[in-house]
């Protein structure tokens, strides 16, 4: 038989195609699903049993998560990245490296297609595809939702005339939840002027204690909290416990889809907001102001390029390398005070700290000039300004 490996999230549409691959189109279907952080064991088990009720013949549960924040999460962080100085990524980032590692499993057990669940109206279709024909570009590509154009109610109709019933009732939200935050769709983002309501966010204020914490971060990575030394991905869901008590990091993203149409879409990213404001915190103290100016642009294109499922593009390996290599003395920690629905940095404390040389401070007295210096210094740095006044008055 021929064989297709689907990328399965176990919800109504990748069931659908699951279904449809083997019993309408005869393939022999491997169901994978790629974990970046969102899933337990509970529903990793919910998801093997659901695989198999529909009738594929594999299932496989791939754990992506250190692979995620290694190749994709630490160059975010690194770069502040926000896009559209709101949003960190979340699922953009995600479906990259789900769509990678949906690749390299076709590829390990020699499938002749490979499959997705996306409709023709979001951005995640292109991300898939744009690897895919990357990765397996020898490979056909299905995508059963997209291309047939059904309703979610053929979907179902589908499946209970093939004896698959379950409730497929839709959410009254759609969340999908990741490492680096958790994305919210439903009624109200699909208008401009409308926010959602408190009980659309999975985290509920849990806490009105206010509270300091402090982030160590080695080389630009978070490295400790609170004092206690982790790995990055533990510290990242550890904060994320910690934020989202207080109901911090949310927000609602309004950008450009990369198919050209405006969209908007709710998300809480607690860990990811406090970490990315930390750290630009602690750079801004450690970094020159041409380092920061440039990496500020380098930064941005990353996102962009991330965004619209780029990661192949040798470009972001060399923007990786100048991310890393600015990092060399992003070392310090970070105190950062947590209130209901807001946080701030209180400050940072580093060895390589520019705002403490012994050369003079800001406003104060200083040791490295005169004030003859100064005086003519501030006469030449005008002198450009004054040459172009005197001529156009």
């Amino acid at each position: 038989m021929k064989k297709v490996v689907l990328a399965f999230s176990g919800g109504l549409d990748t069931s659908y195609c699951a279904k449809y691959l083997s019993k309408d189109l005869g393939y022999e279907v491997v169901a994978v699903t790629v974990n970046t952080g969102g899933f337990d064991a509970e529903e990793k088990e919910r998801l093997r049993e659901r695989a198999l009720q529909l009738g594929v013949s594999k299932y496989e549960f791939i754990d992506e998560t250190e692979n995620f924040y290694q190749n994709g999460i630490r160059y975010l962080l690194f770069g502040n990245v926000l896009k559209n100085n709101t949003y960190p990524l979340s699922v953009s980032a995600e479906r990259v490296f789900q769509a990678m590692a949906i690749a390299h499993a076709a590829n390990r057990v020699g499938a002749s297609a490979i499959a997705h669940g996306s409709t023709g109206a979001g951005n995640d279709q292109i991300r898939f595809d744009l690897v895919f024909h990357t990765l397996c570009p020898e490979m056909e590509i299905i995508t059963p939702i997209r291309d047939r154009q059904l309703s979610r109610e053929e979907e179902i109709e589908y499946l209970k005339a093939n004896n698959i019933n379950d409730n497929w009732e839709k959410a009254l939200y759609s969340i999908n939840q990741g490492l680096w935050g958790t994305s919210v769709g439903g009624k109200e983002t699909l208008t401009s002027h409308q926010y959602l309501p408190e009980e659309a966010f999975p985290s509920q204020l849990t806490t009105d204690k206010e509270k300091s914490i402090s982030i160590r971060f080695e080389s630009g990575e978070p490295v400790a909290l609170d004092g206690k030394k982790d790995n990055p991905v533990n510290i990242i869901n550890a904060l994320n416990e910690i934020a989202s008590a207080y109901a911090i990091g949310r927000s609602i993203h309004v950008g450009d889809t990369i198919i050209g149409i405006k969209g908007r879409v709710g998300f809480e990213a607690a860990a990811p907001l406090v970490l990315i404001e930390a750290h630009h915190m602690l750079e801004k103290h450690v970094l020159s102001k041409h380092q920061l100016t440039i990496k500020d642009q380098l930064a941005n294109s990353y996102g962009s390029l991330m965004h619209e499922g780029q990661y192949l593009d040798p470009t972001m390996r060399d923007i990786e390398a100048f991310l890393v290599n600015s990092q060399k003395h992003v070392t310090g920690d970070v105190t950062v005070h947590l209130a209901p629905y807001r946080f701030y940095v209180t400050g940072i404390e580093s060895e390589f700290d520019l705002m403490q040389s012994s050369f003079g401070s800001y406003g104060e007295m200083n040791k490295a000039w005169t004030a003859e210096d100064a005086r003519g210094f501030a006469k030449i740095f005008a002198n450009q300004t004054k040459l172009f006044h005197n001529l156009h008055s």
